[in-house]
């Protein structure tokens, strides 16, 4: 079955042979918007988003009006739901017209048929495997470096953002579209702290008073990783939630620099805005993307009323809290001491 999805074109082999996996996607899009109608409609109407920037202390937060992800965003994510239906992300349920490139012999770079960035992929694995990001996080280092030259990868927790928790996945997207990309180091300026810093790796924690994050930047996988997982295990220990500990990751690299992954870090799914009736309502459910400065609403009469304090209400209710996030960083910044980063 999964021979049936995997594309067929000579130029998609070449680039994929020479390791050029961002040209290679590049070119699955191009292809997928000629022969798969419901990608080449929901292309289509991202020209008909809106959009409105709200400008905050060092950063800017965008909202999208992008009706386009109307299923996304009001997706029943409990266990029944999740039982009940088809996973959508198994190569046995994909549309006939899907196809993709097969990449780390087991995960597929797919077109994202409901599209939020000008070039949007869904990366599935080809396996039905929950969401956990721990044994993945060195999968998401290679896949980011792999498609370096025009996208950065995201992953969405199985309680905060993944529309499909049951089945693992990473999403990219088209590089300097979110408003983090380019604010980040002004945003560590301003609003960070150094936890740990020497040639190979810098640890930061950032508190802007939306969003609390953790930020690791190096040449180096193997400190990244070994920085990753202590981190895990520190914010599992305070987590509330059984499994994985909530929370939206942000991964890009640059051929100078190496590697920034930005985990943002998590209290809630969705805000009290989400569940309110009448004209309280505001459908907006954050994930990465959203965190990395784009907010969707579906909804144009969400768009309409959204205001910067709203905004600011919707992210500071699902951001992790602070008393939360000053304990992680009181533990993070003692084991440090004992890792050999």
């Amino acid at each position: 079955m999964l021979n049936n999805v995997i594309v067929i074109n000579s130029l998609i082999e070449e680039l994929i042979s020479n390791s050029d996996f961002a040209e290679a996607a590049k070119q699955l899009l191009k292809d997928q918007k000629k022969s798969w109608k419901q990608l080449h409609e929901g292309y289509k109407s991202l020209k008909e988003i809106k959009i409105k920037t709200f400008q905050f202390d060092g950063f800017r937060m965008k909202l999208q009006f992008n009706p386009g992800r109307y299923i996304s965003t009001s997706a029943e994510v409990d266990e029944k739901s999740i039982n009940d239906r088809k996973c959508f992300l198994c190569p046995t349920n994909l549309p006939e017209k899907q196809k993709g490139i097969l990449c780390e012999d087991e995960y597929l770079i797919l077109g994202n048929p409901f599209p939020i960035f000008p070039e949007h992929f869904t990366i599935p694995n080809t396996n039905h495997v929950p969401q956990q990001i721990k044994s993945n996080f060195t999968l998401m280092l290679k896949l980011a470096k792999d498609l370096s030259k025009h996208y950065v990868i995201l992953y969405n927790g199985p309680k905060c953002g993944a529309s499909a928790p049951d089945h693992f996945h990473f999403q990219a997207g088209s590089k300097n579209f979110m408003p983090i990309d380019d604010d980040f180091h002004q945003l560590k300026k301003e609003h960070g702290e150094i936890l740990f810093e020497n040639d190979r790796i810098t640890i930061a924690a950032v508190d802007d008073g939306l969003r609390r994050m953790i930020s690791f930047e190096s040449i180096d996988t193997e400190k990244l990783v070994t920085a990753f997982n202590n981190f895990y295990e520190i914010y599992s220990s305070i987590s509330c939630n059984n499994g994985e500990p909530m929370m939206n990751i942000i991964s890009a690299y640059e051929e100078e620099f190496g590697w920034r992954v930005i985990v943002f870090l998590r209290d809630k799914h969705r805000s009290s805005h989400y569940f309110a009736k009448g004209d309280n309502k505001i459908l907006l459910s954050a994930a990465s993307v959203d965190l990395g400065g784009v907010c969707i609403t579906p909804l144009e009469k969400d768009f309409d009323k959204m205001t910067k304090e709203k905004l600011t209400e919707i992210l500071t209710e699902v951001s992790l809290n602070k008393n939360s996030f000053e304990l992680i960083k009181q533990k993070f910044d003692k084991a440090i001491l004992r890792l050999k980063i």
